[in-house]
């Protein structure tokens, strides 16, 4: 029996079965650096729904409007524009897939533009948390990728 067992975890092994700590709907949680260094974002859960905050972003396009005083100016809901960049959830409603292996059906805001985008969210083999953006249609969008912060 002891031997059957041996055999059944070698098989799996080799075929490329994913272990259950590939496969964690909890892995996106944390602290993520984009990799071009200009924003830093805390992935966190809320009941089943994975939301992303700001809490960190490179002010230096204009010192005369520091980070911590930035507004979300460009919003087209004109009673939202006084919040703060910091501290606001840019990303929500993603839900953990696990055929796939993603979060899905989320949405991403873009606060330079003020735009609300579809969203859906993997790691990448490299362990970079990999974020698409996108209208409608997944191939009508953009990647950006995000390195862990320890």
């Amino acid at each position: 029996m002891n031997k059957l067992i041996f055999l059944l975890f070698l098989f799996l092994l080799f075929a490329g079965f994913d272990l259950p700590l590939h496969n964690n709907d909890n892995a996106i949680i944390g602290n993520w650096m984009s990799t071009d260094n200009n924003l830093e974002v805390e992935v966190f859960k809320t009941r089943n729904e994975f939301k992303a905050r700001v809490i960190w972003f490179d002010d230096s396009d204009n010192k005369s409007d520091p980070m911590n005083a930035r507004l979300d100016s460009k919003n087209s809901n004109k009673a939202l524009r006084s919040r703060k960049i910091i501290g606001l959830e840019v990303m929500h409603g993603l839900e953990y897939d696990s055929d796939d292996n993603e979060w899905q059906n989320g949405w991403i805001y873009d606060s330079s533009s003020g735009k609300i985008w579809s969203a859906k969210a993997s790691l990448t083999e490299d362990g970079r948390l990999k974020v698409r953006g996108f209208w409608h249609f997944q191939f009508l969008g953009q990647n950006i990728y995000f390195k862990r912060v320890s």
